[in-house]
């Protein structure tokens, strides 16, 4: 899913960025947000010049990643280590002896300058070590909070909004001059130096910091609108750039119904329908699609829910959350074996669908990670008590004994093979009704070139389970 953020992540600013992240890992399962969303996506593509100008705005703010504003702006019990008595007194010094050098103590004023504004710049480079990111952090939300003064002077659905948000923080751009840290020119290096001799970034955070705390709730707010701001130019960049794309639509009905569904990280995907309205078992061989399938509808069920955008050429749903067991692994640091991070994954699923939410389950090479006996009857217990619930479980697995145990409780779909002496394997990753019927794994291994003493046992032994369904001894 990462991969699939940084393809629609076309956003030119960290605000953007993150909301766009927090669109597709949190979502609301009603109609407000996307009733919201469309209609600035709406504006942006009946106002092309406007979007432009928003979207110069952004690009000048800019991306400055672990930026850390929202937990400044959320943390109740923030730390205060920024004395901002000390640094006043430090950063009148070299005033106060420059006034000194037009009266009768003229040798003490060049001794307070000099010495003051050594101490300071020393001082400040050592307080910046140890609290930079916290200035880091404050000079982008002064930035974004500058880059919303000049939105709420272009036209555009949230403009209201971000103009009730920001009147609290008005005067805080004023001090954005104190933030500016670094440079690669001559100017803003000597521009940086005269804030650390007059510890102008140290004292500017204490005024900008107790405003933003008065009125932390409005802060908070700004900054979600200005991320749905350009958010929203993302979702319609999206929809611009894909060849087959639709709009999903909501309904009461307990099913997913589609057409043409793709996999978006896919060139030149083959497309397959979509017709969800009860537990699904994917069977098929190795290679065959069939994790690919399961997936392009998982992450289709996100992006409609989401994006408002599907890779299909008509998407239906009813709203629900999405919870996948896909590409477990074994976690060393906890101490999970393969097994023990499946069952954890699986149980995370069923804990919530026994919460009573509508879910869609995805669940790729269910319990593979044990022998076969208990593989067979445990998934099909599982199975059994999903089908059980109000929700939906798409499940891939190479058990061909799972699709006739289930076959009453379970719609079957699979994917296959075409072999040939010419050309060998060859998949049309095409999706057809049914269980699979073929099997291609010894196959593989004589197209590999494994030695061919160990493809001809493989399949003798094969043969022979078939027919006596016990194995032979070696």
């Amino acid at each position: 899913m990462f991969t699939v953020f940084s393809l629609i992540n076309h956003t030119y600013s960290s605000i953007g960025s993150e909301a766009l992240y927090k669109r597709l890992r949190s979502f609301d399962l009603n109609d407000s947000d996307q009733l919201k969303t469309e209609n600035i996506i709406k504006y942006y593509d009946e106002n092309p010049t406007q979007r432009e100008k928003i979207q110069f705005v952004f690009a000048q703010l800019g991306k400055q990643d672990n930026n850390s504003v929202v937990k400044q702006l959320t943390e109740d019990n923030k730390k205060q280590f920024f004395h901002f008595g000390l640094y006043l007194l430090l950063g009148s010094l070299p005033i106060i002896g420059v006034l000194l050098l037009f009266t009768q103590l003229a040798q003490y004023g060049v001794m307070i300058a000099i010495s003051s504004l050594v101490f300071n710049l020393l001082y400040s480079q050592i307080n910046k070590m140890s609290i930079g990111n916290e200035l880091l952090s404050m000079s982008y939300l002064v930035q974004s909070i500058s880059s919303a003064k000049q939105l709420s002077k272009i036209n555009h659905p949230l403009k209201e909004e971000l103009k009730v948000n920001l009147r609290p923080l008005k005067r805080i751009p004023f001090f954005s001059f104190a933030f500016r840290m670094g440079g690669s020119n001559e100017g803003e290096i000597l521009f940086d130096y005269l804030n650390m001799f007059f510890m102008l970034p140290f004292i500017s955070y204490h005024f900008v910091y107790n405003r933003i705390k008065k009125n932390k709730e409005e802060a908070l707010k700004l900054w979600e609108v200005l991320g749905n701001l350009e958010s929203a130019a993302a979702i319609l960049n999206l929809r611009l750039i894909l060849e087959e794309g639709c709009i999903p639509q909501f309904t009461n009905q307990d099913e997913v119904v589609a057409e043409n569904v793709t996999h978006p990280l896919i060139d030149n995907p083959v497309d397959n329908p979509v017709h969800w309205t009860q537990n699904t078992l994917v069977s098929g061989s190795n290679a065959s699609g069939k994790s690919t399938y399961v997936k392009s509808v998982a992450i289709n069920c996100i992006l409609a829910q989401t994006m408002f955008t599907c890779t299909a050429s008509s998407f239906s749903m009813k709203r629900g959350h999405v919870l996948t067991s896909m590409a477990v692994e074994d976690d060393i640091i906890e101490g999970d074996s393969y097994f023990i991070a499946e069952i954890k994954s699986l149980k995370r699923i069923l804990s919530k669908v026994k919460a009573g939410d509508r879910c869609y389950c995805f669940i790729d090479e269910i319990l593979k990670g044990t022998n076969t006996i208990e593989r067979i009857s445990a998934s099909a217990s599982i199975i059994k008590w999903l089908s059980e619930s109000p929700s939906l479980a798409f499940i891939a697995t190479h058990d061909i004994e799972l699709t006739e145990i289930l076959k009453t409780v379970c719609e079957n779909v699979h994917f296959q093979e075409n072999v040939t002496n010419e050309q060998g394997i060859d998949f049309d990753y095409t999706l057809r009704k049914g269980s699979a019927s073929t099997r291609n794994a010894l196959k593989l291994l004589d197209i590999m070139e494994f030695p061919e003493s160990v493809v001809a046992e493989a399949k003798e032994k094969a043969a022979y389970f078939d027919q006596n369904q016990m194995w032979e001894n070696i």
